[in-house]
């Protein structure tokens, strides 16, 4: 077992075995789809958090937070207020 893993070696390589015949689209599906969850539960947290923001306020907070300070910062303020 490798000291990173909280798993043994073989359950690891079964792992990379299921993503191998998962294939190439398999795996970009699979992908989008944890994006697409992780973007909701970010969503959720925001509105959680401040429920009486509206949907533009929340929408630009889950953009500020996917891309970090640094580079929401960047962001020319047009593209900012077109996040609604």
């Amino acid at each position: 077992m490798s000291d990173m893993s909280d798993s043994t070696d073989d359950a690891l390589r079964e792992h990379i075995k299921s993503l191998r015949r998962l294939g190439i689209s398999g795996r970009a599906a699979m992908t989008f789809e944890l994006s697409d969850n992780l973007r909701q539960i970010v969503k959720d947290g925001v509105q959680h958090r401040h429920p009486d923001w509206d949907e533009a306020q929340v929408k630009r907070e889950v953009l500020r937070i996917v891309l970090g300070d640094r580079l929401f910062n960047e962001l020319p303020e047009e593209v900012k207020r077109r996040v609604r």
